[in-house]
């Protein structure tokens, strides 16, 4: 048992060890920067996942609307995740629609659409992402296993490699989540106690 547990703890190891290649570097890079604008702006997140994805997806939208490290102002960030919307859609519409439903309710030209995918093959999220590039958002994927038909279809996008299971395909997706999250505070908040409404107004004095 104990071999077994030091393989999966290294296959963790491996998986979140991506994020340093250049590749996941500049997508973290990049989206932070997206991100940091986008709030400045007045801009919003909306976030979508299906089953552990969905669980991200609300994680990542509370590190916004709470915070992550250091008390600052809260930042808007919406999880497609309310059981009564999606029932409703699932039900009344079709659980394709689910996400892009509330893309479609939720979102607005500047505002962006993040989602998470460990197969990319979910047409709901397909469906989601269509719709926010019809409403001109910026789209962000999080993908797995090749991933799927949303690859190269979003605008920035991280592909976590060579894992045929989703668990550490979501593993290194929450650790580059939290890294964005970090990047993103300290670009808006360079310190806690100027966390204020004026920091989302300009770039953060060079250091």
């Amino acid at each position: 048992m104990r071999n077994r547990m030091l393989y999966s703890a290294l296959q963790g190891v491996a998986a979140i060890q991506q994020l340093t290649r250049p590749h996941a570097l500049d997508f973290m890079e990049c989206v932070s920067k997206e991100i940091a604008t986008l709030f400045r702006n007045g801009n919003k997140l909306l976030v979508a996942g299906n089953g552990g994805s969905l669980s991200d997806a609300t994680h990542f939208a509370e590190e916004w609307t709470g915070y992550f490290r250091s008390p600052r102002q809260a930042l808007p960030a919406i999880a497609i995740s309310d059981p009564a919307h999606l029932t409703c859609v699932a039900n009344d519409v079709g659980f394709d629609q689910v996400f892009s439903r509330g893309v479609e309710a939720l979102g607005r030209a500047g505002d962006a659409l993040v989602v998470l995918t460990t197969s990319g093959k979910s047409k709901n999220l397909i469906h989601a992402v269509e719709k926010a590039k019809e409403q001109k958002m910026t789209t962000i994927a999080f993908l797995g296993k090749g991933g799927g038909a949303l690859l190269g279809v979003c605008d920035y996008e991280l592909l976590i490699e060579g894992f045929s299971t989703s668990d550490r395909i979501q593993e290194a997706h929450m650790t580059a989540m939290h890294i964005i999250i970090e990047m993103v505070e300290f670009l808006l908040f360079p310190s806690a106690e100027e966390a204020s409404p004026h920091m989302l107004q300009e770039e953060p004095a060079a250091r």
